[in-house]
């Protein structure tokens, strides 16, 4: 089944942040697509909910260097 959640990362400041983001989570399987806002924070990510979760979300952000707001 396929969702879509919004995350708030902390720190995106320009375009390349956004696309390091979006980078992070397109590379998980299970992934459709995400994007990035740095101008909200705000990331929508469309994913299958049965091969991935949010803590491998928040965990490929954070290898990127941003930080996942609650």
């Amino acid at each position: 089944m396929t969702k879509t959640t919004v995350l708030n990362v902390q720190g995106m400041t320009c375009g390349h942040c956004e696309m390091s983001v979006q980078e992070a989570l397109d590379e998980l399987d299970g992934v459709q697509g995400a994007k990035a806002d740095r101008a909200t924070g705000n990331v929508e990510v469309t994913y299958e909910e049965d091969k991935v979760s949010n803590d491998e979300f928040r965990e490929a952000i954070e290898e990127v260097g941003y930080t996942v707001g609650s």
